[in-house]
């Protein structure tokens, strides 16, 4: 349930200006608008009103998007992210949280660091997450672990064709921060223990559960038809999101914005969770797409 607080902060967002077009969303705590993410947040967003904000922009490593060109010159595309991370600053709260999924590609390894020094001019890095799309866990290398009988593979990843390169199984969630010093709720996404007797052993381990740490398995979802049901080159689960508003703490998360909405995955996350969304998004064949799953 949505307290009044809650629901009135998408009630005190700016709207008084021409504004960009709406996306046909049927919620009253979801709110995205067909328009560039700088453009919306200045004409939109007041100064820190947004506890929390979750993206994945363009990782400019030549991604096949619709109508984007994923090819920027580099200092470019850096200066667009700077441009972008002072804009996100200045609608951030000063106990919010900035969580950035950026990947690299196998011919260029620096690309998601490059974005993370860029933001890091105007915020302090909290956290480094790794995000895991896959995991391969032989057998041998656990040990005598009762709930493993066999080696493991799960999860989905692209295959990379390569005798230089490895399969690419993991991407980076960036925590940023405006003081580094902001508050987490670790065990809201916490996991039980493996051995119960550190249950009680250490004073902050009164219940069966701990700090999930920094690797976090998240597989995407199986699905028959990438074209039909994730028509879009880099997109994150929603339960990626979730875990994010949860991590910061689901009680002071009273807007979530989403400068690059792409199929409206943090939109189904706050939706799920109940707290209010607002994001933007240039292209209009995903914007159909985020429309059609949330009012779904």
């Amino acid at each position: 349930m949505h307290s009044n607080e809650t629901i009135n902060s998408l009630a005190q967002l700016d709207l008084s200006r021409n504004l960009p077009p709406l996306i046909d969303i049927q919620h009253p705590c979801i709110r995205g608008y067909v328009s560039d993410c700088l453009v919306g947040m200045r004409q939109i967003l007041p100064t820190a009103r947004v506890s929390i904000v979750i993206t994945s922009p363009p990782y400019n490593i030549g991604a096949n998007y619709n109508g984007y060109k994923d090819s920027l010159p580099r200092e470019e595309y850096l200066a667009w992210m700077g441009e972008v991370a002072a804009e996100v600053r200045r609608v951030l709260k000063d106990d919010g949280s900035f969580f950035l999924n950026v990947g690299n590609k196998p011919t260029d390894q620096w690309i998601a660091w490059d974005v993370a020094r860029r933001v890091g001019e105007h915020f302090v890095l909290q956290n480094t997450l790794h995000w895991v799309k896959s995991i391969a866990i032989p057998k041998k290398d656990v040990g005598h672990y009762p709930v493993i009988w066999d080696d493991i593979a799960v999860g989905h990843y692209k295959p990379i064709n390569s005798r230089r390169f490895v399969h690419d199984c993991q991407e980076y969630i960036f925590h940023f921060t405006k003081t580094g010093n902001v508050p987490l709720d670790r065990l809201a996404v916490g996991v039980p223990y493996q051995d119960k007797s550190n249950i009680g052993r250490w004073k902050w381990a009164g219940k069966d559960l701990r700090c999930r740490g920094n690797t976090w398995f998240i597989p995407y979802k199986t699905i028959k038809s990438r074209d039909k049901e994730r028509p879009h080159p880099a997109t994150f689960p929603p339960q990626l999101a979730e875990m994010c508003i949860r991590l910061h703490g689901l009680e002071r998360a009273r807007l979530v914005l989403d400068p690059f909405m792409g199929l409206g995955s943090t939109a189904l996350a706050c939706k799920a969770l109940g707290v209010d969304f607002v994001g933007f998004e240039v292209d209009e064949s995903y914007v159909n797409v985020a429309s059609r799953l949330l009012n779904g």
